[in-house]
């Protein structure tokens, strides 16, 4: 073998074994990275649970803080109607002991005319058709006006043979009266309204004395 050929053998032996030393490389590396990591010990897991844990106490503490203040809105709001209502109810009312305070003067004068006409002139024996009518006439007009009262929850109360309550009644007068309690009204000058259970105006009363 010539200098030259073994010059080439030479070559050729190196060259191959540089192409074997770096494969055997290239596979080391790969086999290191082929190697998986370690994997999380017991403690990393349970701080990863009290972590998760942590999170949704805070989103049930965030929920309950809503439904109390759901709750909370539909309580007042609930308490706003009610007292919306009982202010409507209250003010209807006051709007009809205001009517009714204004009517009571006519009324009484409607009582007053019944009475005078019911009593009339002495009787000469003659029928007096034109004072029959007028009591007939009187007679509807207070009827009427009387159950316009009632109709809205007013209505007249006379107490006679009662005992007095200044809470329901205003004394006139007090006198002695034979076979009366003392302290019992024996007579009614002016009737009395109430209207549900309070009283529109007090009846006025002769009192036993």
């Amino acid at each position: 073998m010539s200098p030259e050929e073994e010059r080439e053998l030479g070559s050729a032996e190196e060259e191959e074994e540089a192409e074997a030393s770096e494969a055997e490389e290239v596979e080391a590396s790969a086999e290191a990275e082929e190697v998986e990591e370690p994997s999380a010990g017991p403690e990393e897991h349970e701080r990863q649970l009290e972590l998760d844990l942590d999170e949704l106490m805070a989103k049930a503490e965030k929920a309950d803080e809503y439904l109390e203040l759901a709750q909370r809105t539909k309580a007042d709001f609930e308490n706003y109607r009610k007292r919306a209502s009982r202010e409507a109810a209250a003010a209807q009312d006051r709007g009809v002991a205001k009517l009714a305070r204004e009517l009571l003067p006519a009324v009484d004068n409607l009582d007053r005319a019944l009475a005078a006409a019911e009593a009339g002139p002495e009787d000469d024996g003659a029928p007096d058709n034109g004072a029959a009518n007028l009591v007939s006439g009187i007679k509807l007009v207070h009827a009427d006006v009387i159950a316009a009262l009632k109709r809205v929850g007013i209505e007249p109360f006379s107490p006679q043979g009662e005992p007095f309550d200044p809470q329901r009644h205003e004394a006139v007068a007090q006198q002695p009266a034979d076979g009366a309690t003392p302290g019992t009204i024996v007579e009614v000058y002016q009737r009395g309204y109430r209207f549900g259970d309070s009283v529109l105006r007090p009846a006025r009363v002769v009192v036993a004395g």
